[in-house]
């Protein structure tokens, strides 16, 4: 098997819309998305939802947060 290394030398000799493609390739797969994540910030969302909306807690505004207007 190869290393990381040799791997990475290999690379730099492809033209730049196979380089694109293999990046891209290697990006996504450390982005599949989980079922078991998913599920639980579904509930976490729905448990702050439900709390913001009987007043137990507040909303910051995106200019707060973000320091700028979209």
């Amino acid at each position: 098997m190869e290393n990381c290394e040799t791997l990475l030398e290999k690379a730099f000799l492809l033209n730049a819309q196979d380089r694109y493609l293999l990046v891209d390739g290697l990006i996504r797969s450390l982005d599949e998305p989980s079922g078991d994540v998913d599920a639980v910030w579904a509930d976490e969302a729905v448990k702050r939802l439900g709390a913001y909306r009987e007043g137990k807690t507040t909303s910051v505004p995106f200019e707060e947060v973000f320091g700028e207007k979209l």
